[in-house]
């Protein structure tokens, strides 16, 4: 009978025991979780609502799931510990436990980096400028490439692997993909420098040797460009990070510059007064900068007297600008014809020079003797 009772309490109590009471605490735990996501978690988030910044909820709403899965995993590790596991297996143990508690981390803050990046650009397009611009979105696929690099390379250590190795087999590996992708890499490139340096964004008027028009779209291998005749244009990064942009987007003003050529009976009273009139044209037009206004009579060319105009209108807009210079073209030769000046246009003039007498009789003289 002993030897039956002394059977049943090591059976009741070793290990039954501990695995119950193992299954309770991940019991505990697992109830625990739930009342976090459904009630805990809430709560939290309403007082974090209130904040003046909402980089405490979006980190909240980033570790929410690696949070959840965390306290399932501390549940399952916890009841481990209570059992009677040798010690070879517990050293394991804790080294996916710690493996894990890291993946969690960087989960939460690669989800972290994605939410800011949202969030700091929906803050750009407050901005002037920030609204189509690339940098935002590049260095949240950085940050998130970061993290998921030193995930991975801590994971690793705590598993003692070689890290140097890991470090040089991608050096390696790098190279040989560099070998390969020579010309894919060197767009990348020029498309970091289009991203650091911004000499354009979306929506831009730019002009380059290689194209000209309207920006619409810019990743990192290519930039496309609809043309004036409404054609699009990739164009590979390497080659705009090489070549002279004109931004005709960051004008602030816009020139108009012609000549008006004259012609040379004009009387250089006429000359003045025209000059002075169309010089005060210039100063009351309301669509004109007056920074910059030039009226002079320039040149004295082969078939006119030349006035050169020189201004700048306030407006950019192409199609408003060309109103305003349809404008001033109207209104110049209303002020010449007003003055009545005429405008020049090319023209030669033949001088015959008239020849003596003498010369004609000579010339009678010698055919008559040839007659003869």
């Amino acid at each position: 009978m002993d030897l039956i009772y002394n059977g049943w309490y090591s059976f009741l109590y070793l290990p039954w025991t501990e695995i119950g009471i193992a299954f309770v605490i991940f019991f505990v735990i697992f109830i625990f979780r739930k009342i976090f996501t459904r009630h805990i978690f809430k709560i939290i988030m309403k007082i974090a609502r209130k904040s003046p910044t909402s980089i405490f909820t979006n980190m909240l709403v980033a570790f929410e799931k690696p949070v959840r899965f965390f306290i399932g995993v501390l549940g399952i590790y916890l009841a481990i510990l209570y059992l009677p596991i040798p010690n070879e297996y517990m050293g394991v143990i804790n080294t996916i436990y710690r493996s894990i508690v890291i993946i969690v981390i960087g989960w939460g803050l690669f989800n972290f980096s994605s939410t800011t990046s949202s969030l700091f650009h929906r803050m750009s397009h407050k901005m002037e400028d920030g609204a189509d611009s690339m940098i935002i979105p590049f260095m949240s696929k950085v940050t998130r490439f970061v993290i998921v690099l030193l995930t991975i390379t801590v994971v690793a250590y705590e598993w003692d692997y070689d890290i140097n190795g890991l470090i040089a087999g991608l050096g390696i590996g790098g190279l040989a993909v560099a070998l390969a992708a020579q010309e894919t890499l060197s767009n990348f490139l020029g498309g970091v420098i289009i991203v650091t340096e911004r000499p354009f964004k979306k929506g831009d008027w730019i002009e380059t040797p290689t194209v000209e028009g309207l920006v619409e779209d810019i990743t990192f291998r290519s930039t496309e460009v609809r043309t004036f005749a409404d054609s699009l244009v990739t164009v590979p990064n390497k080659t705009l990070a090489n070549e002279a942009i004109t931004n005709w987007s960051e004008m602030h003003v816009r020139r108009i510059s012609f000549t008006v050529g004259i012609e040379y009976a004009t009387p250089p009273d006429k000359i003045e007064k025209v000059v002075k009139r169309i010089e005060d044209l210039l100063h009351n037009h309301e669509d004109v900068d007056k920074e910059m206004i030039l009226v002079k009579f320039s040149e004295l060319s082969d078939s006119s007297y030349d006035i050169f105009l020189y201004f700048f209108t306030k407006t950019t807009a192409w199609v408003e600008w060309y109103e305003i210079k349809q404008q001033m073209n109207l209104n110049v030769i209303r002020i010449l014809e007003e003055e009545g000046v005429n405008v020049a246009f090319p023209s030669r003039s033949l001088y015959f020079e008239k020849y003596p007498e003498a010369f004609f009789e000579a010339l009678d003289r010698k055919e008559n003797e040839q007659n003869e």
